[in-house]
């Protein structure tokens, strides 16, 4: 049966050619600006490590006091050194790392090689277990490492093809900023976005891979200094990276693992006690002002999701709402248009029910015309969207299988969303009526 109300249907559509392509470039246009927009907003607001996200925590300490804070009374988004290594030191967290930006030289092997400038952070030992950092080769560095500032280092996969040509480099050297190193492991395919363990110094999104993960301590012994973001109350007494390191300046990123509910408020109790004993003390002239916000309320306060996406895929899905607007108009002029076939074939005995699905039939194959047109129109949408948004997030939209698909269900079902009332207008056809005025 389905068959015949195929042939019906494809036969109706050639009737009237001009009308069947209006509708489907309707469908295709609206489908693939809803579907290019929706690419962008699904790369940038998704869950980073959703099966870890509710664990992830990152503390801030308002070390600045009232003139130090945003309008909101939010305290720094970063910490400073001081605050983050007594954080550090009491370790009430199950997995903790305090962590900066870095970007060393790091000089190939061979002579007449040029230094490969490089990217990366210095972080404590627990940070790979905490962000569940894959590896493909060996593993972090052990606690023993951070202790003794060890020469150690964690390096990409892709700087690992540079410098060794892919194979295994656990326990050979490497020369960064004119000392050398030890790998003691080659991170896999590694690139999170949201670059969620540090979005103060990356903005959330980063198309740069991270190349080189130092001990923290080491870094800091070595004098190697902050890429990142630095931010001041006031004007350092000290210069240099040993002067931030005495100032109140915020320039480090803190993160923490805490297992469950009772973690957390024990974790949150220790932020706000820290907070009284440095006011008694008399470094903070000032009530705690402290947060504790899971991975999710960080990304959420930090607004890592651009709101011009937010906005784009309002508008799209707007314009996708008024194609699927003109597209009912038009199937409910041409159904309305066709009511003496309709009433021959309701007074020959069809049933509503073969109305319905001889309509929702046609329907369907122009919402599948237009999603094929969509498809096409989506593919040009995403590889254009850098003309208009920022390089590190437009080069996250991708067109994949998922997205082919759904781009192929949303045209399908919301052409048959359209021809819901045309079609209901068209089995009300009165065969008497019809069959009188003819």
């Amino acid at each position: 049966m389905f068959s015949y109300y195929l042939q019906l249907a494809l036969r109706s559509l050639k009737r009237s050619p001009g009308l069947t392509v209006l509708m489907v470039l309707a469908i295709g246009f609206g489908v693939a600006a809803s579907m290019t927009t929706y690419s962008v907003f699904r790369a940038v607001s998704g869950d980073p490590i959703p099966w870890k996200s509710s664990k992830l925590f990152v503390p801030q300490i308002d070390m600045w006091g009232p003139k130090g804070r945003s309008d909101n009374g939010e305290p720094p988004d970063a910490m400073d050194y001081a605050d983050a290594m007594a954080l550090q030191r009491a370790h009430r967290a199950k997995l903790q790392s305090a962590m900066y930006q870095v970007s060393p030289s790091v000089v190939p092997t061979g002579a007449g090689k040029h230094p490969i400038n490089v990217s990366g952070h210095a972080v404590y030992s627990e940070f790979f277990p905490m962000v569940d950092a894959p590896f493909r080769y060996g593993s972090g560095w052990g606690d023993d490492a951070d202790r003794q500032r060890a020469a150690v280092v964690v390096i990409s996969s892709k700087l690992n093809e540079k410098l060794f040509g892919g194979a295994n480099s656990v326990g050979r050297s490497v020369s960064i900023e004119g000392k050398d190193y030890r790998v003691v492991g080659v991170l896999d395919d590694w690139n999170p976005q949201p670059r969620f363990y540090d979005v103060v110094n990356t903005g959330g999104f980063s198309s740069g891979n991270e190349d080189v993960f130092l001990p923290f301590e080491r870094a800091i012994d070595v004098g190697m200094p902050n890429d990142g973001n630095t931010n001041c109350s006031e004007i350092p007494a000290e210069s240099g990276f040993v002067g931030l390191q005495h100032s109140s300046c915020v320039w480090l990123a803190y993160m923490v693992e805490l297992d469950d509910a009772a973690a957390v408020s024990a974790y949150r109790q220790y932020l706000d006690g820290y907070a009284r004993d440095q006011q008694q003390a008399g470094r903070f002239g000032w009530a705690p002002n402290n947060r504790l916000r899971s991975l999710p309320d960080w990304l959420d306060s930090e607004k890592v999701v651009p709101s011009d996406t937010k906005v784009s895929l309002l508008v799209a899905l707007g314009l996708l709402i008024v194609c699927l607007v003109n597209t009912a108009g038009l199937l409910l002029a041409k159904f309305l248009r066709r009511s003496s076939e309709i009433g021959v074939r309701r007074a020959l005995g069809a049933q509503r029910t073969a109305i319905y699905a001889q309509f929702l039939t046609e329907a369907g194959i122009i919402g599948l015309a237009g999603g094929v047109l969509g498809l096409l129109l989506t593919g040009v949408g995403v590889a254009s969207v850098s003309w208009v948004l920022p390089k590190d997030i437009a080069s996250l939209a991708r067109l994949d299988a998922p997205l082919l698909v759904l781009t192929l269900l949303v045209a399908t079902a919301a052409t048959l969303l359209a021809g819901l009332y045309p079609t209901f207008r068209a089995s009300r056809v009165q065969p008497a009526w019809q069959l009188k005025s003819n």
